[in-house]
């Protein structure tokens, strides 16, 4: 009975390794900081700490993004991430690109 119930705790310990393992390979990363865009009217709106290759549809219609993020950020023309326009690294911005609608943060 001993060596049974040393290889359950074995098989135990193992299982559990496994799952935080796991666990922590697929976790969500996550940008640090803002993209900041703001609208024609110079309106300013905000994304905190985006969490990676997560679509963000935009509140209005971008005039201008500026990337304060330590990650490169896609910009979408459409909403929902189609039809992508530039990327902006980290630090950058662009302006008067065609209103874009929706960004990504890339992994």
């Amino acid at each position: 009975m001993p060596a049974l119930a040393r290889l359950i705790r074995i098989g135990l310990a193992a299982g559990t390794a496994a799952t935080l393992i796991t666990g922590l390979a697929t976790s969500a990363q996550a940008a640090t900081g803002t993209i900041r865009y703001f609208d024609v009217n110079q309106q300013g709106f905000r994304i905190d700490n985006p969490p990676d290759n997560v679509c963000f549809n935009l509140q209005a219609r971008a005039d201008e993004i500026d990337n304060e993020t330590n990650k490169t950020v896609r910009i979408y023309l459409n909403a929902d991430c189609v039809t992508r326009v530039t990327d902006v690294p980290p630090g950058g911005a662009r302006s008067h690109i065609g209103g874009p609608r929706s960004v990504r943060v890339l992994p």
